[in-house]
C-alpha cells in the first residue's frame, strides 16, 4: 500500500466531459483503518456528475488492488486497479454490484514532481479492443 502514499492528500481536478462545462472538483485521498485501505472522495459542484467515494483495498496473498467505487447515484462498481512506475490504472470488464453495459478503464500518469495525474477514462459498449475515449481528468494537488 505504500507505493500509493503518492495520491494522499487534496486534490484540485478538472474534468473534460464532452459538450458539459463542469467546474473543477475537489477529490481528498486519505489512509483510514490504521492505514489498511486508501479512501478517495470526490465532490464536484455539478449536478450532472455525481460526487463519488471510492476505497482501495490490497489482496495480501497477491499484493493486487481492487477500488470500491460508490457515487450519488447509488452506483456501485468494482475495479481492477494497478499502480505501478508512477502509472495508475483502473480496470472494470465484468459484472459486480451493478450491470456490465459497457466495459471501462482509467489510465493516469503522476507528473515527475508528483503534484500532477493527468488521465483519461474510456469505454467499450460492444465487448471488443475498440476502446473510445469517454473524458479527461487532471489531477492538482492542492493541499
Amino acid at each position: 500500500m505504500e507505493r500509493l502514499d503518492v495520491l494522499v492528500g487534496e486534490w484540485e481536478v478538472e474534468a473534460d466531459f464532452p459538450g458539459l462545462a463542469a467546474p473543477a472538483a475537489r477529490s481528498v485521498f486519505e489512509w483510514t483503518l490504521d492505514g489498511r485501505f486508501l479512501v478517495q472522495r470526490t465532490q464536484i459542484p455539478q449536478t450532472a456528475v455525481p460526487d463519488s467515494m471510492a476505497i482501495v483495498a490490497v489482496d495480501p496473498e497477491t499484493g493486487a488492488y481492487t477500488q470500491h467505487y460508490f457515487d450519488s447515484r447509488g452506483v456501485v462498481r468494482v475495479y481492477a486497479m494497478t499502480f505501478a512506475d508512477g502509472v495508475w490504472r483502473l480496470l472494470r470488464e465484468t459484472p459486480d454490484f451493478s450491470p456490465l453495459a459497457f466495459r471501462q478503464r482509467f489510465t493516469g500518469q503522476v507528473g515527475d514532481d508528483g503534484n500532477t495525474i493527468r488521465g483519461v477514462w474510456e469505454m467499450s459498449s460492444d465487448g471488443s479492443a475498440v476502446w473510445e475515449k469517454d473524458f479527461e481528468l487532471t489531477y492538482r494537488r492542492s493541499g
